[in-house]
């Protein structure tokens, strides 16, 4: 009986979702708000559409800031409106 439960059917994890986005506030502690922006299809006129949506992301060491682009990765809810958690800064804020 050596055999490692942990690589039984069931253990793989499913895929993640990752957003881009730019930070609009660190004021919070280990706490990002970033605006994540994305070109939907109009269903009536067929012209596309900006839309912009705030993700509340957890950044553990407080390493990014304002204007920073970063990539944020889908996790188990930190908080009532936390679901999401820094992977990268991608680029920093000039």
């Amino acid at each position: 009986m050596a055999e490692n439960t942990e690589t039984t059917e069931g253990a793989e994890r499913k895929v993640r979702k990752v957003r881009d986005g730019i930070v609009i506030s660190s004021k919070m502690d280990r706490t990002l708000v970033v605006a994540v922006v994305e070109r939907v299809r109009h269903p009536k006129y067929n012209k596309f559409v900006m839309r912009t949506k705030k993700l509340y992301a957890h950044d553990e060491a407080n390493d990014a800031r304002e204007g920073d682009k970063v990539r944020v990765m889908e996790t188990r809810p930190l908080s009532k409106t936390k679901r999401w958690r820094l992977v990268e800064v991608v680029e920093r804020a000039k």
